[in-house]
């Protein structure tokens, strides 16, 4: 005999709210064959690990550590100085 089904609340597949009597979900098209399962009551659709996540050693192994360049920095110190020098220059002499 089979066990009589009745869907979760919550969508394990995509989130969302599942009507009461429904054969399939709404939103997904999510069924007890292509994704609910006896466990879908409990289970919380996520498998993220339980430890928590680091940005800065995410972002060092992705992308390498930024180095400062300061040789570009000084670029700018000298086209900001030299603007302002010809703004000046405009004002008193135009």
């Amino acid at each position: 005999m089979k066990k009589k089904f009745s869907p979760p609340r919550v969508c394990p597949v995509c989130g969302e709210d599942v009507p009461r009597k429904s054969l399939a979900c709404p939103e997904c098209g999510a069924d007890e064959r292509s994704g609910w399962r006896d466990q879908a009551h409990t289970y919380d659709g996520l498998d993220l690990p339980d430890n928590e996540f680091d940005y800065d050693d995410f972002v060092s192994r992705e992308f390498g550590q930024a180095t400062p360049k300061p040789a570009a920095q000084g670029i700018w110190w000298f086209a900001g100085i030299a603007l302002l020098l010809a703004l000046l220059w405009g004002l008193f002499h135009g």
